[in-house]
């Protein structure tokens, strides 16, 4: 019960406190949730991607483990994703919405203290954790941007779009800075901090002004299809995953747990973004992370008991 009420008040709540606050505002005042989703998209969150990448201290080796398992998983839950886009028929839109719901998962603001908790802050798996969180991050400025934008136009201007996205030239200077040993001096390391710790927040709020504008008609059986693939389906391929890559003890556990987390916030402000299916994903976000309430939890227990 421990675990339950954790995730409740150290997560649950503090995150529907803050979209509450932003659905408040949204009401209140003349919002735009684009020009919000542009602030976080194009500064904060490349701010973000940028810090946690400085901040990672673990093996290479073990790096590179961890990448390509959550591109692995990344890569099946899309397979799993576009079989039920198929067999619901989906068009483009909708298809690109619901398979950014499904891959792009909280690894951040969620999983993060959660992975503290449950570990005892055992630095090796924050280190996994992190590690995800940034492929998490990556991932939805390039595949998940790409994806919105190839139905808009031409393959190339939906490319264009990924190259322009600042998260890439944030994760480039990242790692750069990482294989030559630099060291920023504070004064330029100090504005990236300080407005990457106002990313959660603001990208919060952001939801909430957009749940303000909402067409309250939720389409409930897609908005629960994206839920299960999410919360259930994702740990069950996690676990297959860390077996068959001979992940073990601790750091699997958190691997799998990683793969338990809800909806990304991100793929809601990509919808917002660029227009595609903004309800529906903001819908998705706000279920999975109340739902993985319990979820989350009977994870928890079962990797106790079977690994």
């Amino acid at each position: 019960m421990s675990y339950f009420f954790h995730i409740l008040f150290a997560n649950v709540i503090p995150v529907g406190i803050m979209i509450a606050i932003g659905f408040g505002m949204g009401k209140r005042y003349a919002f735009h949730a684009q020009t919000l989703s542009k602030l976080v998209f194009n500064l904060f969150m490349p701010a973000f991607m940028f810090v946690m990448l400085l901040d990672v201290t673990i093996a290479w080796g073990i790096v590179l483990k961890v990448i390509a398992f959550t591109l692995l998983f990344v890569i099946l839950s899309g397979l799993l994703a576009e079989l039920v886009i198929r067999l619901r028929g989906y068009g483009r839109g909708m298809g690109s919405a619901m398979r950014n719901s499904v891959l792009f998962y909280n690894s951040g603001n969620y999983m993060i203290p959660l992975n503290q908790l449950v570990f005892a802050g055992n630095p090796n798996t924050l280190a996994v954790q992190i590690i995800v969180s940034v492929v998490q991050n990556v991932l939805p400025g390039t595949y998940g941007i790409y994806s919105v934008n190839a139905g808009k136009g031409t393959g190339w201007a939906a490319i264009r779009t990924v190259l322009l996205y600042p998260g890439i030239f944030a994760v480039a200077a990242a790692v750069c800075i990482r294989v030559t040993g630099l060291q920023l001096p504070e004064t330029l390391l100090l504005p990236f901090q300080y407005i990457s710790q106002g990313t959660v927040a603001l990208a919060l709020i952001t939801l909430g002004v957009q749940l303000a504008a909402l067409n309250l008609n939720i389409r409930l059986k897609d908005v629960a299809i994206s839920g299960v693939l999410r919360l259930l389906a994702g740990p069950l391929i996690g676990l297959a995953l860390v077996k068959l890559m001979d992940f073990e003890g601790d750091i699997a556990k958190a691997l799998v747990l990683s793969c338990a987390a809800p909806t990304s916030l991100i793929s809601a402000l990509i919808a917002i973004e660029y227009d595609n299916e903004a309800d529906f994903s903001a819908h998705a976000v706000l279920f999975s992370t109340i739902a993985s309430m319990l979820s989350v939890t009977f994870t928890i227990f079962f990797l106790e008991r079977l690994m």
